[in-house]
């Protein structure tokens, strides 16, 4: 089991831009793909972003690309999103996951796992 603490997360406007922090225990998460979520009121929880064990690799969803970049620091047992150009369509609960083994391409919930408690981003238009 590996806990996730997200943390970054505020209240910002449209534009803005915010970098949301997942810090991780365990002695295996450097060895672990993680993954990002959101979830908006009344809406399904969506993925995200995607990001390979080393941090050579990413993907996203459609909606975020160009906007949003997922970085890692393994040393610091840290996964980041930094989130560019902010819209109000943003605004959710965020959390960060690992990702399951053998996993990697999938944008499924289910392929995740070891969930943080989720940091809220509100933004206003």
């Amino acid at each position: 089991q590996v806990q996730l603490v997200e943390s970054g997360g505020g209240l910002v406007q449209a534009g803005d831009s915010l970098r949301l922090s997942c810090a991780a225990s365990g002695r295996t998460f450097t060895t672990y793909a993680m993954g990002w979520f959101r979830q908006a009121p009344g809406k399904e929880r969506e993925f995200v972003a995607a990001i390979t064990w080393s941090g050579a690799s990413t993907y996203y969803t459609d909606s975020v690309k160009g906007r949003f970049t997922g970085s890692r620091d393994n040393a610091k047992n840290t996964v980041y999103l930094q989130m560019d150009g902010l819209k109000p369509e943003d605004t959710a609960v965020y959390y960060c996951a690992v990702m399951k083994r053998g996993r990697w391409g999938s944008q499924l919930e289910a392929d995740f796992g070891s969930w943080g408690q989720g940091t809220q981003v509100t933004v206003s238009s």
